[in-house]
């Protein structure tokens, strides 16, 4: 699966860019001085013109016939997309490390690590309160944070030898890809690698290991193919989110940090949910999921003509390939329900502008971090 056609991001170094939010439109007749402008306000007027535009293109649903087609032919479908455009469609994601800093060199150890110390007093706290044996516990709660917290120039303890059949392979916790590695970063969606790459050429951490996956065999083949991709430092592999059946190449409670980026929306959503469990285990305690998403009543969801709606909020392209639009409240459940905690979930409303040609383009994203609790509810 790839990532938005529209993104509308531009690929500059983060140095050089400011975290989305700070560029404010003030005087309306200044709308033309710049590319894009933050957190614009929309009018009662225009956000009931948008409501009625979706109800207007979701009257005629595709036949059921159609649906089915593209959810068997979905891999199909991103295959001859990337067929077509190969890696010269979308921009590199620079941008990233401005947005979610936990990516960025130096950074992805010290958010666990405050985290951890802003949390410690009161986890101690529990751990003394409870009768059945809070030594065992505080043994067994820093054992998972000392695997997070460690810095790269030390080896991590061999994980606890428990397996995981990933198809007809035997995977052990202390024989997987990057293993051996102090910080592991995956990437679900990863089209042909327009974040992975800008992560690999920014964060030189030699603890730093990334995975990447997507639905596409073809978008996969152009990862591993490009100059930039290093066997030692990632592991690129073709995988269905949605499938149940088969398993990620990594033991549960090994991962640092889950990136989804315009990946979610192009799934079916009656199967988000299990696809969002099956990813909050991978997560160390304290790790975190990031995503950044299509919102309800993005322009591209006002430009879907009659007949290209599947269900609510959930449409079909010319080339089939398929497309959600989320509210923030849709996000929360989804990620509550999978164990994880509220860290950000915020709204970017942005106003995009050709100067050229004097349009005004209203673009919605939403922004999400979420965390797993460093204690299960168990505990």
């Amino acid at each position: 699966m790839a990532s938005s056609y529209t993104e509308g991001v531009p690929a500059v170094l983060a140095d050089k860019r400011q975290q989305f939010g700070s560029r404010l439109l003030s005087d309306p007749a200044r709308v033309f001085h710049h590319n894009a402008w933050d957190n614009v306000e929309w009018s009662e007027e225009q956000a009931a013109a948008a409501e009625r535009k979706v109800q207007e293109n979701s009257t005629q649903r595709v036949c059921q016939e159609k649906q089915v087609d593209y959810e068997i032919n979905a891999h199909k479908y991103w295959n001859d997309f990337y067929k077509i455009h190969e890696n010269g469609f979308f921009k590199d994601r620079h941008w990233l490390f401005t947005e979610f800093p936990e990516l960025a060199p130096s950074q992805n150890q010290n958010h666990l690590k405050d985290w951890f110390l802003e949390n410690k007093r009161s986890e101690i706290s529990e751990c003394r309160n409870n009768e059945d044996g809070p030594v065992l516990i505080m043994e067994e709660q820093h054992k998972c944070s000392s695997k997070s917290l460690e810095h790269k120039t030390q080896v991590p303890p061999v994980e606890e030898n428990v397996t995981q059949k990933i198809s007809d392979l035997e995977i052990c916790a202390d024989e997987f890809p990057g293993s051996s590695a102090t910080y592991r970063i995956l990437e679900v969606g990863c089209g042909v690698g327009n974040t992975v790459f800008p992560i690999l050429q920014t964060n030189n951490d030699a603890g730093l290991f990334v995975y990447c996956c997507d639905f596409s065999s073809t978008a996969i083949e152009l990862v591993q193919t490009n100059s930039e991709y290093d066997p030692f430092r990632c592991f690129a592999f073709v995988h269905d989110l949605c499938d149940e059946e088969k398993s990620y190449p990594v033991p549960e409670g090994s991962l640092d940090i889950i990136i989804l980026i315009f990946v979610l929306s192009a799934i079916v959503p009656d199967k988000m949910q299990k696809a969002i469990n099956r990813l909050s285990k991978l997560l160390k305690p304290g790790g975190m999921m990031l995503l950044r998403d299509y919102g309800r009543y993005d322009m591209a969801q006002l430009r879907f003509k009659k007949g290209q709606c599947l269900s609510g909020n959930f449409y079909v392209r010319g080339d089939g390939t398929r497309v959600y639009f989320f509210t923030q409240e849709e996000l929360d459940v989804l990620f509550t329900t999978a164990g994880l905690e509220k860290v950000q979930n915020l709204v970017d409303r942005r106003l995009q502008v050709n100067r050229g040609k004097q349009l005004t383009m209203y673009r919605v994203w939403i922004q999400c971090k979420y965390r797993k609790p460093l204690l299960s509810s168990t505990s």
